[in-house]
C-alpha cells in the first residue's frame, strides 16, 4: 500500500495539525511562565517598599497594555497560521516578525512607566549594596592574607602625593635661596 492514500494523508495532516498545537501550546505556556517570572520579579524588586497608589496603577496598566500586545501577537499568529493551512503562502519569517515586534511593543509599555523605573532603581541600589559587601569581604580576606589592600594602597598613595607636594615645595625654597646668593 502507498502512503499516499486518503486515510494516510489524513492522518499525517492530523498528525502535523497536533503538533503545530502542541508547539502553539508550549509557546503559549513558555510566554505565561516567562511574564509570569516578569511580574514575579518585579514584585520582588518592589516588595521592600510598595510604591504609591498612582505608580502602582501606571505599573499594572502598563502591564496590562504589555499583554494586550501579546494577545494580539497570539491573535495575528493564529491568522497566519489557519491562512498557512488554507493554503496560502506564509513566509516564516513573518511570525518571527510577530513576535519579535510585539515583543518590542510589550517592553516598551512595561519599561516606560514609573514604577518600573522606581523598580530598576530600587534594583540598582540593591546590585550596588552587594557590590560593596563583596569588596568589603575581598578586601578582609586580602588583609587575613597579608597582602596590602585597597584602602592601604590608597593611603600610600595619598602620602606619596604628599610627599611629593613638599619635594616641590623644598625644590622652589632651594631655587630662591640660589637666586639670592647668585645676585650677591
Amino acid at each position: 500500500m502507498s502512503n499516499t492514500n486518503p486515510q494516510n494523508a489524513q492522518e499525517q495532516w492530523t498528525e502535523m495539525v497536533e503538533q503545530m498545537n502542541d508547539a502553539v501550546a508550549e509557546s503559549v505556556q513558555q510566554n505565561m511562565k516567562a511574564q509570569a517570572a516578569f511580574v514575579e520579579s518585579w514584585a520582588d524588586a518592589v516588595d521592600d517598599s510598595i510604591p504609591e497608589e498612582d505608580v502602582l496603577a501606571e505599573g499594572f496598566e502598563g502591564y496590562n497594555r504589555a499583554y494586550e500586545v501579546w494577545m494580539d501577537a497570539a491573535e495575528r499568529m493564529f491568522e497566519r497560521t489557519t491562512d498557512a493551512a488554507q493554503g496560502e503562502d506564509v513566509d516564516p519569517s513573518e511570525f518571527r516578525d510577530i513576535w519579535l515586534q510585539s515583543a518590542n511593543e510589550a517592553f516598551k509599555e512595561v519599561m516606560g512607566t514609573s514604577a518600573f523605573a522606581a523598580a530598576n532603581g530600587q534594583l540598582v541600589e540593591r546590585m550596588m549594596d552587594m557590590r560593596q559587601q563583596a569588596d568589603d569581604v575581598s578586601q578582609e580576606t586580602i588583609a587575613q592574607l597579608g597582602f596590602p589592600t585597597r584602602d592601604d594602597m590608597d593611603e600610600v598613595a595619598e602620602r606619596l602625593v604628599e610627599m611629593e607636594r613638599r619635594q616641590h615645595a623644598v625644590e622652589q625654597k632651594l631655587d630662591r635661596v640660589l637666586d639670592a646668593l647668585e645676585e650677591q
